[in-house]
């Protein structure tokens, strides 16, 4: 892909324009997952209100593991706080609901007094729910009840978060789909910008190490949940389950794929590599979709260590984004910048293999006071100045 206009970072002109009417401002497409980019995004909507965020459900830690055990469902705890980092903030949106979708349960009550307190969600006596008006109380209530009639008497709701119990009934409300309710809440929060799942299927991750080991579930992957990776990963797959090796495949729908290929900017951006990035590139169809569109497609590497990056340098990432694993395809590109901040060591860069990769190096100043963090506002200054 050639850019035609002489890009400038940050472009002044560029910026002014989209923060003097954000509801005109570019499309740019983020395939992601878990917390990294929640701040980033909150501070995107201030420049554009046509952002597209692909996340993962393929997840199996947290809260969003007794729900995907319970119902055999897609991980929805990515959705739910990319949803609330993009919400409308203000009086014009819904605060009152931003308030009860980021809530979580308590983790030392005990079991009765936790299911009171569900009890008083449901019926509208709860401190977080009475301020919130007709029809969106009512609404919120069906779905919580739902949820709350379809649980075992074991479930764990120590912890849980409520948006995640909220989607959670809609799903079930739904014949098992999460877009329709995601749809109507999206509206209802006013979310300035479009978060997806990639795929709304129930599929886990698989992957098999360089030492022969084969691990089944993302929450053993991460580090978090159980002791961080002794081998690097040797390839990932989309399997049905987490009790046996189930090689899965699931097609990119057609509203998803026509995201991909609208996109002003396509960007990878910071976070756990392998369970938030590479997951949602594992569908069938995203790759075909990422190399069709002609517009800028952007890697922002991580700061400090991810423990899924163990034997990833630098380049190995790339080189695996460039070619997104279809060594037949190679030269459809489907990496074109490598967004680095301009003082940051990110290890050592071969610069010819960028080069035959079609893959250009930018440094600009992505980073402020806080060297083991990206400065949201720096970042999105670069991206936005790049569409």
């Amino acid at each position: 892909m050639n850019i035609t206009r002489r890009l400038k970072l940050p472009d002044s002109v560029r910026l002014h324009r989209y923060k003097s009417l954000p509801e005109q401002g570019p499309k740019l497409l983020f395939f992601s997952g878990g917390s990294a980019l929640n701040k980033i995004s909150r501070v995107l909507k201030s420049y554009t209100h046509n952002s597209v965020h692909l996340v993962t459900p393929f997840d199996s830690g947290g809260s969003s593991a007794h729900l995907r055990n319970e119902f055999d469902m897609p991980a929805v705890g990515d959705l739910r706080s990319r949803l609330m980092a993009l919400a409308d903030e203000t009086v014009l949106g819904q605060p009152e609901v931003y308030e009860l979708f980021t809530y979580r349960f308590s983790k030392c009550a005990n079991q009765e007094d936790l299911e009171n307190e569900f009890n008083n969600l449901v019926s509208g006596t709860h401190a977080l729910i009475v301020p919130i008006t007709d029809p969106m109380r009512s609404l919120i209530q069906t779905q919580l009840a739902v949820t709350k009639r379809r649980i075992g008497a074991q479930f764990e709701l120590r912890g849980a978060s409520i948006g995640n119990l909220i989607i959670a009934g809609g799903y079930l409300n739904n014949q098992q789909q999460l877009d329709p309710i995601v749809f109507l809440f999206s509206r209802l929060v006013k979310t300035l910008g479009q978060v997806k799942t990639v795929v709304d299927t129930s599929l886990h991750l698989g992957t098999h190490l360089e030492s022969g080991e084969t691990i089944l579930g993302q929450h053993n992957l991460t580090g978090k949940e159980t002791d961080p990776l002794q081998s690097p990963i040797q390839n990932i797959w989309l399997n049905d389950g987490l009790d046996d090796v189930c090689h899965a495949s699931v097609s990119l729908s057609p509203d998803r794929e026509a995201d991909i290929l609208d996109a002003d900017l396509i960007c990878f951006p910071p976070g756990s590599f392998f369970s938030s990035l590479v997951a949602n590139l594992l569908p069938d169809g995203v790759a075909t979709a990422i190399r069709s569109n002609p517009n800028p497609k952007v890697y922002i590497p991580n700061l400090g260590i991810d423990p899924e990056q163990l034997g990833w340098p630098l380049m190995k990432r790339v080189s695996w984004l460039a070619s997104l694993q279809d060594k037949r395809e190679i030269n459809e590109k489907a990496l074109d910048i490598l967004l680095l901040d301009e003082h940051h060591n990110y290890g050592e860069l071969d610069i010819a293999r960028l080069e035959r990769l079609g893959v250009e190096v930018i440094k600009t100043r992505l980073i402020s006071s806080n060297a083991n963090r990206y400065d949201e506002i720096l970042v999105n200054e670069a991206l936005l100045s790049m569409t």
